[in-house]
């Protein structure tokens, strides 16, 4: 026991049960506990095993029970306590949904191992406090901390191990509880903190884990992060999700995230997996999307996407602050609007730096870059980067054979692929 306040969930384990006339009722197997949204959840009731070859299984609510010091005692009768075959179905438990398994660390930003749960006592109420991921938790479930401390003491007096604790607090913990996700969803403080990591720490915290639990995490968190942290995924890790996401979240994502983005992840899945995802979007989503997948994966075409925002030439520099105030979740970038005329045809670009300070009624057209720089689908990938590396542009406009303007390509389409291709040319070099 760590003190009068703590106790660890190992120290519990395995310890026999007494009923009120001090007689053997079971050994402990579990704790269920109860959620209700708080912070440190409470012990609900004891969950009792007996037997050895047949096992059976009961549980008593911790009303019932009345010490929980050392041996543990109940306030019924064994006569009154009925045992079952199958294992005990209860909301939420901590053997079997919390002991051994992954947890992310919300303010370290990394995954460890739950090896014990530390408990806080208050009056005869036992509250999960922290979750202990050090070696030591492990020894100590192995009953054999008392040895490998002396051990440890007679090589080293100052070893670290001795005086470490690993405890990570537990509304700082976000468990991967997979086949029991509703109860992980309730442990809203912990999600809230799962929100303010990094997507892109996310995504590498994802790596960690195996695909299982990669979608038990991914299923966790708000919508909003799930298209960050699809994004900053590796395309093995996105492929892997496939398998288990159904076809329903996949086209939400897909319906969600940059079009360019999304046709270069309907190529890398299986042709069938994809016509079967095509066939569930909504038409209108299903359309820019295979226009996409019918261009060249290095041409502008196949760079591009097919987001933008655009305003007609006569419209003004408050028509283009509205524009930009009303597409903040926009998937594309906001910072360039291109100008077109009445039949959708390129007139110009500008961008927020240059009609910012201008008096609203200005024409937005008379903002516009000096220079008419575009491309069309069918260029090649190194047009589009010079373009950008001579005139400094961050988005180039794309138009078809009509000058139809269809799409926009960003630096960061252009630099990922450079990236790529440089990758395969030279990696066994490296």
């Amino acid at each position: 026991m760590a003190d009068q306040f703590f106790i660890y969930f190992s120290e519990f384990l395995g310890k026999p049960v007494v009923d009120c006339d001090g007689k053997f009722v079971g050994k402990l197997y579990d704790f269920s506990m109860a959620l209700n949204n708080d912070i440190y959840p409470r012990v609900k009731g004891v969950i009792l095993k007996r037997g050895f070859y047949f096992r059976s299984y009961s549980e008593v609510l911790v009303n019932d029970v009345s010490s929980l010091n050392g041996k543990i005692t109940l306030r019924v009768s064994v006569s009154s306590i009925k045992f079952q075959k199958g294992k005990v179905e209860t909301e939420f438990a901590l053997r079997r949904d919390v002991l051994d398994q992954q947890v992310v660390d919300v303010e370290n930003k990394k995954v460890v191992r739950v090896n014990d749960v530390h408990l806080l006592r208050v009056d005869n109420q036992l509250h999960i406090a922290h979750v202990d991921v050090g070696l030591r938790a492990l020894v100590r479930r192995l009953d054999i901390e008392p040895l490998v401390d002396t051990i440890i003491r007679f090589l080293n007096r100052n070893a670290e191990y001795l005086s470490a604790e690993e405890l990570v607090s537990w509304k700082n913990s976000q468990v991967l509880t997979l086949g029991n996700q509703k109860n992980v969803l309730k442990l809203d403080v912990a999600r809230a903190k799962i929100a303010k990591i990094p997507p892109v720490a996310l995504a590498d915290i994802m790596r960690d884990l195996d695909i299982f639990e990669q979608t038990s995490l991914f299923r966790t968190l708000t919508f909003d992060v799930q298209l960050k942290v699809f994004a900053d995924m590796a395309p093995d890790d996105k492929a892997g999700l496939v398998g288990l996401l159904d076809d329903r979240e996949l086209v939400q994502i897909i319906a969600n995230i940059p079009s360019d983005e999304a046709a270069d992840f309907l190529m890398t899945i299986p042709k069938e997996r994809m016509h079967q995802l095509m066939r569930s979007m909504e038409s209108k989503t299903s359309k820019r999307l295979r226009a996409l997948l019918g261009f060249r994966k290095n041409s502008a075409g196949g760079l591009m996407a097919s987001e933008f925002l655009s305003l007609g030439k006569d419209a003004t520099v408050e028509d283009a602050m509205n524009k930009v105030k009303a597409s903040v979740d926009f998937p594309g970038s906001l910072t360039t609007i291109y100008i077109v005329d009445e039949q959708n045809k390129f007139v110009g670009t500008t961008t927020i730096r240059r009609f910012i300070n201008e008096p609203p009624e200005r024409l937005i057209l008379n903002t516009c870059h000096p220079q008419r720089i575009f491309v069309h689908t069918d260029d090649g990938m190194e047009k589009v980067a010079l373009l950008i590396e001579q005139y400094k542009y961050s988005a180039i406009p794309v138009l078809d054979e009509n000058d139809i303007l269809v799409g926009s390509i960003t630096v960061d389409d252009v630099m990922e692929e450079l990236i790529t291709m440089a990758w395969k040319k030279y990696k066994d070099q490296l």
